[in-house]
């Protein structure tokens, strides 16, 4: 397990989590109420203990797999490039690195590889304006840190 002090530097996406923790308890409060609502009103249907619950715990569901989204991140130090997305994280050595792009009209910037491939980097997003600069900035200074400097 790392620690912190294995890494010179971690980023994280500053917008992204905000609007995901907002929408997940707007999720939340929507399926609450209409548990609560689902026995009051007059639907013609005729609803139970039970299906208030399962509302409720669709919301809660619902929410979390958005809280999924404030998970990415992005850690850079000696042994490599850690990069955390939605689901699972991916430790790139600084041989395989190939310097990270942003395409033009993508959403997050990417590690490239050898061979055309890549791993997206949720944790610099484009929304994130001038935030993501800096750390493409300060990924690209310790790039060329760990790299020495290989002159393409």
């Amino acid at each position: 397990m790392s620690t912190k002090s294995d890494w010179d530097f971690e980023v994280r996406s500053k917008k992204s989590p905000r609007y995901a923790m907002i929408a997940a308890g707007v999720l939340v409060l929507v399926h609450v109420t209409l548990a609560i609502l689902l026995r009051t009103s007059a639907t013609g249907v005729y609803f139970r203990l039970v299906d208030q619950f399962a509302m409720a715990g669709i919301g809660l569901l619902l929410a979390g797999g958005v809280l999924l989204l404030t998970r990415p991140r992005l850690r850079v130090g000696p042994r490599g490039i850690a990069v955390r997305n939605i689901l699972g994280e991916r430790v790139v050595d600084w041989d395989l690195d190939q310097g990270m792009s942003f395409p033009d009209g993508a959403s997050w910037a990417r590690i490239e590889l050898p061979d055309d491939e890549y791993v997206p980097v949720m944790a610099i997003q484009a929304n994130d304006r001038e935030h993501a600069v800096q750390a493409v900035r300060r990924f690209r200074d310790l790039e060329a840190k760990y790299t020495g400097s290989r002159a393409e």
